[in-house]
């Protein structure tokens, strides 16, 4: 498990942005070879998809050959809602990149059948081969997707009504209108996410720094979903100051000093890992290994803790 701790929302997002960019690059997927991505909406990921649409329109990225995977839908809501999650993610991300219609999955809250729907999603994800790394936002409560306080811990796919508290706090996308905001929802299972090969939780405010701390320094529990991560083999929490307010002091030492060493040894691990040299060079206009060397030494490459992780 790692702890990486932004100073702003902003830097939390664009580091996010660049570790999915530099992920599939390095897959190099291909028509024979997709990488699979799964996404969460809401407002804390909107800053990563900028940046993404950003290095998109840079050149830096293409989605030709990636698929993804969302998280969750409301149940009722027709596609074209403007609080639709399908909604949400075209006009926010979708519609501005090279990712294929075909390639998107979202749930769909309209089925006639909507178990069938659920295991139909399952399906689909194991057929693209798994997700290579699933996104996520949390809640206050430490809740991922729609698996709110009780939810399983080895859930999957699955309708779920939303808790009185999740129906209050989504009344908002409703004009105040209780009336109008559904009251149930299809969403991934906590073991859904848990499957993928490597999970990428983005938490940041104040107000979610009681989840993080949930998340990092007490034990699993089914009452903060989140904390279940904790026994994933690959788990990154991207977190901004803020939200590390809950947190002792040490603990917050302990992981910053961490990055610290991996930026300090960062060019000895580059010179292990020739896939990442390559893609490091091609973006930052680099001609020989000597000449990167030195951008690390010097700190010129952003984020370098951040490539070795990737690599």
């Amino acid at each position: 498990m790692k702890l990486i701790i932004l100073n702003d929302y902003d830097q939390a997002s664009e580091w996010a942005a660049k570790y999915i960019r530099n992920k599939i690059l390095l897959f190099k997927p291909g028509a024979d070879r997709y990488f699979t991505l799964g996404l969460p909406t809401g407002s804390t990921p909107l800053g990563c998809y900028k940046k993404l649409i950003e290095y998109y329109k840079k050149g830096e990225i293409s989605f030709q050959y990636v698929k993804t995977f969302n998280m969750d839908e409301y149940v009722g809501l027709p596609r074209d809602h403007p609080e639709s999650y399908h909604s949400f993610m075209w006009n926010n991300f979708f519609k501005h990149i090279d990712i294929k219609a075909e390639n998107t999955h979202i749930l769909d809250g309209n089925a006639a059948n909507l178990q069938d729907e659920c295991q139909a999603f399952e399906d689909k994800i194991k057929a693209a081969g798994g997700i290579e790394l699933f996104v996520g936002g949390i809640g206050p409560d430490g809740h991922i997707a729609f698996n709110e306080p009780g939810s399983s811990l080895v859930s999957r796919t699955r309708v779920k009504t939303l808790a009185r508290d999740t129906i209050l706090a989504n009344a908002r996308f409703f004009d105040g209108d209780l009336s109008k905001v559904p009251t149930m929802a299809l969403t991934v299972g906590v073991g859904t996410v848990m499957d993928a090969k490597e999970v990428m939780i983005l938490i940041t405010g104040a107000h979610k720094a009681f989840a993080l701390y949930k998340a990092i320094e007490e034990g699993v529990n089914h009452m903060w979903t989140v904390s279940a991560f904790q026994q994933h083999p690959q788990t990154v929490f991207v977190c901004d100051e803020d939200a590390t307010l809950e947190l002792r002091v040490k603990t917050v030492k302990y992981f910053k000093g961490e990055a610290e060493s991996k930026t300090h040894d960062a060019h000895m691990d580059l010179l292990k890992h020739s896939g990442c040299i390559e893609s490091l060079k091609l973006h930052y206009g680099l001609v020989d290994n000597a000449s990167l060397i030195i951008a690390v030494k010097t700190q010129i490459v952003e984020n370098v803790d951040f490539c070795i992780i990737v690599c």
